[in-house]
């Protein structure tokens, strides 16, 4: 057998002895990118806006938690500073009450139209 001889790792190269000026490299394409794709730009279309508003949005919240085995807490918030709490299962269902009034008779929303209808 022939012992394998390693290849060298670095090889010393000679310095240039005069200045010259850098080459630009050539313009390389990615691979399978059509020709001129770029420059031709692409048409967009105008869709409606999925979300349309109807000039209602939300100003009175209710957040219940009630974990099984735990004991159920809620929350009652709206913008016109009605702030309540409850902890324990019957001032939940109290606090559910006073949200479902104050719903009713908050200056908020007592001024929206058609209210009654839905």
């Amino acid at each position: 057998m022939n012992p394998r001889t390693r290849p060298l790792l670095k090889s010393l190269t000679g310095t240039p002895t005069g200045a010259r000026a850098a080459q630009p490299a050539a313009a390389q394409r990615a691979m399978g990118e059509p020709k001129g794709a770029a420059r031709q730009g692409v048409r967009s279309v105008h869709r409606p806006d999925p979300h349309q508003r109807d000039g209602r949005y939300p100003v009175a919240w209710l957040h219940i938690s009630a974990p099984r085995g735990a004991v159920p807490t809620a929350t009652s918030k709206c913008q016109c500073g009605h702030d309540r709490s409850a902890v324990g299962k019957r001032r939940v269902l109290a606090l559910i009450a006073d949200h479902e009034t104050h719903r009713a008779t908050c200056p908020l929303r007592s001024s929206q139209e058609g209210r009654t209808a839905a």
